[in-house]
């Protein structure tokens, strides 16, 4: 077999071979042969909500199941046309074979995303929270540029984005901002994002043209619906209000409308100033409270099972997650997965897929990578 079929053979079966460790395969199947006698017992339904659970858990697994053994089928079928088109010399049909295989890697790829986006909340909207980092208004340009790669992000994925608080800097960028994504699996993919991302460039704000290093933090927490009960003591809270700052009309600039909210026992701070109403505003910052929250707990029990601490870090050197390279050369390089891109441009525009993709494999397989930071 030609090299770049057998590649594109070994890119199929790795793909695969993920989605079945992380499936449990022979769990799953008698999991599913027991959600589908569930199914036809007439009681079922007798409880609603528990049926919908029953009915959603044996979608998926159903739908997972049914796209890796169709994949593998494909991929049999396609070798074995391949091997006889080979020893009958007809190179046309060897072609159409490799083709054909590109094809299915690229679905092996999307189907095992698909498969990794299982968790308790992948498939909720999201909260994206973006702060810059010391260095002043290098890292608010920076931090501003996050901001928009997230929103060009969600935008390519057809997603809502609502922009909830924002701190502009003095100069150019923000100091902070939190934006809501709402869309298909939408914390899903960008919960990998959440870590401390490196800009290395020549500053624009620089009058003589030197190199600068800047730091931001992103932080991605998953907007909890109705069936995750959260509750909160209100006398946990610290509860501020502030004059709303941006642009705005003339009743959001004139009156107290912001909400700050400090849940105590564990200093998470929240805000919110995109509604004219305070009493909006305030609601909106218990539900990012509730969401940070039960990010929190998920996180720990992440950690509890890997043995591993991704706690969130200081936003600074050796805490980063991505280096972004624009001078003098051009390199993105995630340091946790070795994945990497030459164009920098195309992922601060919200190409960010494959980087997403690793680091929902690298979830599964638990294998590290030894990354050498960029200079």
């Amino acid at each position: 077999m030609r090299a770049e079929a057998q590649a594109l053979v070994d890119q199929i079966n790795a793909a695969m071979a993920l989605v079945r460790r992380f499936l449990d395969w022979d769990r799953a199947l008698r999991r599913l042969d027991e959600l589908n006698a569930r199914v036809e017992d007439s009681t079922l339904w007798d409880d609603p909500k528990a049926a919908q659970d029953v009915m959603r858990e044996r979608r998926r697994l159903d739908e997972a199941i049914a796209a890796t053994r169709a994949i593998e089928g494909e991929r049999d079928d396609t070798v074995e046309l391949m091997e006889l088109a080979e020893a009958e010399g007809d190179e046309a049909l060897v072609d159409d074979g490799v083709a054909a295989l590109a094809a299915l890697a690229e679905r092996a790829e999307h189907d095992k995303v698909m498969a990794l986006l299982a968790g308790e909340a992948d498939g909720n909207d999201t909260y994206v929270e973006v702060n810059a980092g010391a260095g002043g208004t290098e890292s608010q340009d920076w931090a501003g540029m996050l901001q928009r790669m997230y929103t060009r992000w969600a935008e390519r994925h057809g997603m809502k984005v609502e922009l909830l608080d924002q701190h502009s800097g003095e100069q150019a960028g923000i100091k902070s901002a939190t934006l809501l994504l709402k869309g298909e699996n939408a914390y899903g993919y960008a919960k990998t994002e959440s870590g401390v991302h490196r800009l290395v460039r020549i500053s624009p704000y620089d009058s003589v043209a030197r190199r600068h290093t800047s730091f931001a933090s992103v932080w991605v927490y998953p907007v909890i619906d109705d069936n995750i009960d959260i509750e909160i003591n209100e006398s946990e809270l610290r509860i501020d209000t502030y004059r709303a700052s941006g642009a705005g009309g003339q009743h959001i600039n004139t009156t107290d409308s912001a909400v700050r909210i400090t849940h105590l026992p564990t200093n998470i701070v929240v805000q919110c100033q995109n509604q004219r109403s305070q009493h909006k505003n305030r609601a909106e910052a218990m539900n990012q409270l509730k969401a940070r929250l039960y990010e929190a707990e998920l996180r720990r029990r992440e950690e509890e099972a890997n043995a591993v601490s991704a706690s969130k870090t200081d936003i600074g050197w050796g805490h980063q997650i991505r280096s972004y390279v624009l001078q003098p050369y051009q390199l993105v390089k995630d340091l946790r997965t070795g994945v990497t891109s030459t164009s920098p441009g195309d992922v601060l525009d919200g190409d960010l897929d494959k980087f997403m993709a690793a680091a929902l494999s690298q979830r599964v397989t638990g294998e590290t990578v030894d990354v050498e930071d960029v200079d």
